[in-house]
């Protein structure tokens, strides 16, 4: 008998007004080990609510309040019993449904400013110092709080910075504490999370390996299953938990399509299979992929047909897989996939969500898909994925293995994928990551792309004479959870060395550049 679903965790609802920061506002509140999801604003409160959310944090946004199209949020939210934090501009779209005053003063505030609390015994602000620096980004401001609210912070251009109401547990601030640059903008959120909405911090590795394994043995009872390993940490992470806990019913499909990088078939089989004793299948599909994605340059169509091959692949080897075990062989229903939450996010799951990329694991999957999927890493972030695979014992060489995107070097090619540019691109990234390693700084960056500009030429001088080469692309990139990125700041001997072996090692390259784009406005992939 399968057993019984796992228990919802408390949950905190993060509610998107088209901020920048709405993905760090719930980040943090799992810092906090507390549970959080994003919606969007069109949401409705009904919808909200039946999810039964434990609190709810309404974000910031760039309208002014007073916008003809402005998100509003109706006072039905803010009279159902669930505590509420506004900020920024959640924090005027309260004070204005609530009865307060919000005016364009004219005096905005942005970047590092002063904030006095006003009052001490503050839920919000409790043991913080009465002077603070805070991060600012406004235009509108709250000049008179709504009814039976307390004024708990000014400043400068803020007269009403902050604002509480205990009894019917309702806060409010001006500034972002989600962002570092707000000193104690984290003691804030916890004071919230566990004063004003009376949560415990019981979001921790352990659990989320525990509901994780009794959701997997509930969905896939005594089914048989396959897992897409494809020597990143999330599929291996994925795969490890779903071992756990069905066991042997268990299979994991290696699909080699010539889309990786240099020696990683190899390491694959050597680091995941000596770590869990896995049953492995290893197949070999790279001329299937390079002769499906002849001719194709869009990064859309190639995310597409890229995650179209992997199913039809997987079909077939689960097909073996059943044959392999002869008469008394169940079926294989179900697919394991390493999908995180920064993809589904970005492929536009959930409503009013902008699709920016199809990933191939969940945009990018054919409609007439045949196995029902096994997602146990959906709802994390990638640093919480890392921590659940030292939780379950996995090795340092998978936990902290750069990420590397499930279609692999055919979206680090910019134009047409072929055996030739392929070869290309393994060498030139091969030398980045075997000199980011000697200098000590795997751990330093998130990851470190390297882009083939391969529809692009540039005029070179090699050896005394014209070459006509390819450019190559660095981009390395500093991170937590994928969602925002900043450019790595490497050191110049470094990238000196990178540079100079690639053009000296790779002789169709004459060429490499530094992306120093953070996200946004850039992903961290170009494709």
């Amino acid at each position: 008998m399968a057993a019984a679903p796992p228990p919802v965790p408390d949950t905190v609802l993060v509610v998107d007004f088209g901020a920048q920061y709405a993905q760090l506002i719930a980040r943090r509140v799992r810092e906090a080990r507390v549970y959080s999801e994003i919606v969007p604003h069109s949401m409705p409160v009904s919808e909200m609510l039946a999810r039964n959310p434990k609190a709810i944090i309404l974000s910031g946004g760039p309208a002014s309040v007073y916008a003809d199209d402005a998100p509003a949020m109706g006072p039905e939210l803010f009279q159902a019993g669930v505590p509420v934090l506004g900020i920024c501009y959640g924090f005027q779209a309260m004070a204005l449904a609530l009865g307060g005053t919000v005016a364009n003063t004219g005096q905005r505030e942005y970047g590092r400013t002063a904030l006095t609390v006003t009052r001490g015994g503050s839920t919000l602000f409790q043991g913080t110092p009465e002077e603070q620096s805070v991060w600012m980004s406004h235009g509108d401001a709250c000049t008179v709080a709504p009814e039976g609210f307390v004024v708990t912070a000014t400043s400068e251009r803020a007269p009403v910075a902050a604002f509480e109401n205990d009894e019917a547990r309702l806060y409010g601030t001006q500034h972002h504490p989600e962002v570092m640059h707000s000193s104690h903008g984290q003691q804030l959120l916890e004071h919230f999370l566990y004063r004003g909405a009376g949560l415990t911090p019981s979001w921790t590795t352990q659990n989320v390996v525990e509901e994780s394994v009794r959701a997997v043995r509930a969905q896939v009872g005594d089914k048989r299953v396959i897992c897409g390993l494809s020597g990143g940490v999330d599929s291996a992470v994925a795969a490890a938990l779903v071992q756990r806990a069905v066991g042997d019913q268990l299979t994991c499909v290696f699909v080699d399509h010539g889309l990786l990088r240099e020696g990683e078939p190899q390491q694959v089989e050597k680091d995941f299979v000596a770590a869990t004793g896995v049953q492995l299948k290893v197949v070999d599909a790279q001329q299937r992929f390079l002769t499906a994605l002849a001719g194709v340059s869009d990064p859309e169509q190639k995310r597409k047909i890229i995650g179209r091959e992997f199913i039809r692949v997987f079909e077939q080897a689960a097909a073996e897989v059943v044959a392999e075990a002869g008469a008394h062989g169940a079926q294989v229903e179900y697919l394991v996939q390493g999908t995180l939450y920064p993809d589904v996010v970005e492929s536009g799951g959930g409503t009013g969500t902008a699709n920016i990329k199809s990933h191939h694991n969940v945009g990018g999957l054919p409609d007439d898909l045949q196995f029902q999927l096994v997602e146990p890493l959906r709802r994390l972030f990638k640093d919480e994925v890392r921590k659940v695979g030292e939780e379950l014992g996995l090795p340092a060489e998978i936990v902290w293995r750069q990420p590397f995107p499930g279609p692999g070097l055919g979206i680090r090619i910019v134009g047409e994928v072929t055996a030739e540019r392929l070869e290309l691109l393994r060498k030139a990234d091969a030398i980045a990551r075997e000199e980011l390693t000697r200098a000590g700084l795997d751990r330093d960056i998130w990851q470190c792309p390297v882009v083939l500009l391969a529809d692009v030429r540039s005029v070179g001088v090699q050896g005394d004479a014209r070459t006509y080469g390819h450019p190559v692309v660095l981009r390395p990139v500093s991170s937590e959870d994928a969602m925002t990125a900043d450019w790595s700041r490497l050191p110049y001997d470094v990238l000196a060395r990178i540079s100079t072996r690639i053009t000296n090692e790779v002789p169709q390259v004459n060429r490499v550049v530094l992306d120093v784009t953070s996200k946004p406005p850039g992903t961290i992939e170009w494709e």
